[in-house]
């Protein structure tokens, strides 16, 4: 039984070990989300080995809400992930991560009831699928859940489902 045991936890590791592979040591582009999430990000990735790197992620909002609170809304936030990759097959890879940011938001609401501001913080995790091109080009498709954001975001919860565009250098 111990045996079996061990086979099975070598086996799990070189699974892992076996996939890993080379990615960009520096990658900068845009990241184009929303679904209650955030929006437009500038996003940029900084390769830490040969299967994990740092993204960091800075975003801006600015939107009116007509339809249901009837506010201005103006917001800013920065993001840091830490990720870990995987290859699928060639240039396709997958990717999760963890992390967390800080904001800052400004909501003005059109019947007067009030202004509301401030400053915001939360945790966030990330997976996502990628493709490496042969030409300094990648792009990916991944989902953020963020918790915490006090009164920004709604149940101090939010997400998206974003497409990003990046130059690797």
């Amino acid at each position: 039984m111990k045996k079996i045991i061990l086979s099975v936890i070598m086996l799990i590791g070189l699974a892992f070990t076996s996939q890993a592979q080379e990615i960009s040591k520096n990658a900068l582009g845009l990241r184009f989300g929303d679904s209650g999430g955030f929006g437009t990000e500038i996003t940029y990735q900084r390769g830490l080995g040969d299967n994990n790197r740092l993204e960091l992620d800075l975003g801006w909002r600015n939107r009116n809400n007509y339809n249901n609170d009837n506010y201005d809304d103006n917001a800013i936030k920065l993001t840091g992930l830490y990720q870990w990759v995987w290859n699928i097959d060639g240039g396709f890879n997958w990717y999760a991560g963890i992390g967390g940011g800080v904001g800052n938001y400004n909501r003005d609401y059109y019947d007067n009831r009030n202004y509301n501001n401030g400053t915001f913080a939360f945790v966030a995790g990330d997976i996502g699928i990628e493709y490496n091109f042969d030409i300094p080009l990648l792009i990916s498709l991944d989902f953020r859940p963020e918790f915490g954001g006090s009164d920004y975001y709604r149940n101090n919860y939010g997400s998206d489902v974003a497409l990003a565009l990046k130059y690797q250098f």
